[in-house]
């Protein structure tokens, strides 16, 4: 048997539905999913770029470099500058590459 079995049907004016359908889009949710959450106090945000997940997974495997890096070094008691110095570069740029996509275009929307 479905959860949700309490069908609620209501009308918007064009500028409305408008309005909804673009808040729905911009939020990567399905109608229903989205009005679900602003009806239990949550504001949904706008969907991450397309690339985000890829820069994510980036961000993810330069983390475990470095994490390898620094756990031989440890252990050794020796570290590999010119390859810690180079994943740590490569590191600072995937993170501003992410501040770029997903809080610069946030702010520009907000008009900070």
């Amino acid at each position: 048997m479905r959860k949700r079995n309490v069908p609620i049907l209501f009308r918007l004016n064009r500028k409305e539905a408008e309005a909804l359908d673009k808040r729905v889009k911009r939020s990567g949710l399905n109608r229903e999913a989205y009005l679900r959450q602003v009806i239990t106090g949550v504001v949904p945000r706008d969907a991450p770029p397309p690339d985000y997940y890829s820069m994510m997974r980036e961000l993810h495997q330069i983390g475990n470099s470095l994490n390898q890096i620094s756990q031989k070094a440890h252990v050794l008691n020796v570290i590999d500058v010119q390859k810690y110095d180079d994943a740590v570069k490569k590191f600072n740029a995937t993170v501003n590459q992410i501040t770029e996509a997903v809080v610069l275009p946030e702010q520009m929307q907000r008009g900070v």
